[in-house]
């Protein structure tokens, strides 16, 4: 079994996770198991359907993420990753963008793709 570069694997999970945020955020909802939590400026929340109501109830339709960094480390003998992403929010008909932070714990499925188990979710206020 080849190992996966983990790497190349948190940047596909970041390009697909933050172009489906900012055109189709129901569609997330692959990417969450009933286990997974997600943390959103310190509101925990669990289950897939609590978590995509939580994240398309945001007071804002559209909006774009400018990636500024994404680390990456193996995590624990199940073969999970953290992934952490720091960058910019633009929302729609604001002028100045948000600073953010994100930290992902992908598992392995089954089927050889990753899932959301962790989701911790901040706004960075000067």
């Amino acid at each position: 079994m080849s190992q996966m570069d983990p790497d190349a694997v948190s940047k596909a999970f970041v390009e697909h996770y933050y172009s489906t945020f900012d055109t189709n955020r129901v569609g997330l909802a692959g990417l969450y198991q009933e286990a997974s939590m997600l943390t959103f400026e310190g509101q925990k929340i669990q289950g897939v359907q609590s978590i995509v109501a939580k994240l398309t109830s945001l007071p804002f339709q559209q909006c774009k993420h400018h990636i500024s960094t994404v680390d990456c480390q193996p995590s624990g003998p199940a073969s999970g990753m953290l992934v952490f992403v720091s960058g910019n929010l633009q929302l729609a008909g604001e002028e100045h963008t948000l600073k953010f932070s994100q930290m992902f714990h992908l598992m392995p499925t089954p089927q050889g793709s990753f899932y959301v188990f962790n989701d911790i979710f901040r706004l960075n206020y000067a």
